[in-house]
């Protein structure tokens, strides 16, 4: 047996602490009654009183809370093997890793990042594809392939965390050398439509990213673009202070514009889509727009699924709390008759 989310299990610690308030709360009500007499006597005055039951509630009440952390922590028990029929597109998204990325994405010089809005807008464009299939690149000065075209989402998302500026120690913005690079990461399966996604500030430094573009409209494959940045400008931080900015030769700080026009150029000629990354559903207006491509056979994929176990504990917490409810804490009238722990007297 495994389990989906095995660190909820740190949760199970709680339960000895739940027992030591119950015995703490126990020792400070024999304390308080024995203010008033004898235990022995004051035994008299509660005759309904059971010894034993509160003991049989928290029990009874540890169990169940036992039972339902181990059904938040997704018990899994078994496996067999599913294979599923996915039809689909193929969608390479290319990440702007160049510096002009560290600048902000909005008109806030304190606003979060372009790279790190372009990682926001990755990770939720990952969580709408469904059944395609999906590849990745980062470039700057020149291009890295990262993960070509695959169906593994799980392998996907471990890239978006490591994406840097870091990546590419060629500085600049080359998005036709992107385009190209991505246009090499397809499968070879000629009969699947394919697209191809940009997350940048569009800063493009070469210039070349309009034909090729074009090119890869002839082959067949759609550009799209997602701009990040505002046409105001920002600085570029440096260090990690983000008190520092990028300066030129002069010593003049350098302020880097988001190029909406040559986003939506290079998105014309490749038969795309631009949409500006700052809107709030910016993944889904991708999304829908991608929806609208044929989908083609991508072919069976084969997984090994583990049959889900949290139900058993979830009917056992619930009894166990039905348990609890009908456990009243006086004696049960015949079982009060019955001495456990003495002789009969003769």
């Amino acid at each position: 047996m495994d389990f989906a989310h095995p660190k909820i299990l740190y949760l199970l610690a709680v339960l000895p602490l739940i027992l030591a308030l119950y015995l703490l709360a126990r020792y400070s009500r024999k304390r308080k009654l024995a203010r008033y007499g004898r235990p022995e006597l004051l035994e008299g005055l509660m005759p309904e009183a059971s010894k034993y039951k509160p003991a049989i509630k928290i029990v009874l009440m540890l169990l169940a809370v036992a039972s339902l952390i181990i059904a938040l922590a997704r018990p899994r028990h078994g496996e067999k093997e599913v294979s599923e029929e996915r039809s689909g597109i193929e969608i390479m998204i290319a990440v702007d890793v160049s510096r002009s990325m560290l600048a902000s994405s909005t008109d806030d010089a304190k606003g979060i990042s372009r790279l790190d809005r372009a990682k926001f807008l990755f990770t939720k464009l990952i969580n709408g594809l469904g059944n395609d299939k999906v590849g990745l690149v980062v470039f700057a000065g020149r291009s890295s392939m990262q993960l070509p075209i695959t169906s593994d989402f799980v392998s996907a998302k471990l890239y978006i965390n490591d994406l840097s500026t870091d990546m590419i120690k060629e500085q600049g913005t080359d998005i036709g050398a992107a385009i190209d690079m991505c246009l090499q990461g397809f499968s070879a399966n000629e009969d699947v439509n394919r697209a191809i996604i940009l997350l940048t500030d569009a800063e493009d430094h070469e210039a070349q990213a309009i034909a090729v573009a074009d090119k890869a409209r002839q082959a067949g494959v759609q550009v799209n673009v997602i701009g990040v940045g505002t046409a105001k400008g920002a600085l570029i931080p440096i260090g990690d202070g983000g008190n520092e900015f990028l300066k030129d030769e002069s010593g003049t700080p350098v302020t880097t514009r988001f190029n909406s026009e040559s986003a939506r150029q290079i998105a014309e000629s490749g038969s795309g889509n631009y949409i500006n990354g700052n809107d709030a559903d910016a993944d889904a207006q991708m999304i829908k727009l991608l929806d609208k491509i044929d989908k083609a056979d991508l072919g069976a994929v084969k997984y090994k699924a583990s049959a889900e176990r949290f139900y058993v504990f979830l009917w056992i917490a619930f009894a166990l709390i039905v348990i609890d409810i009908f456990v009243l804490e006086r004696k049960i009238g015949w079982l009060s008759k019955i001495n456990f722990f003495s002789k009969p007297v003769k």
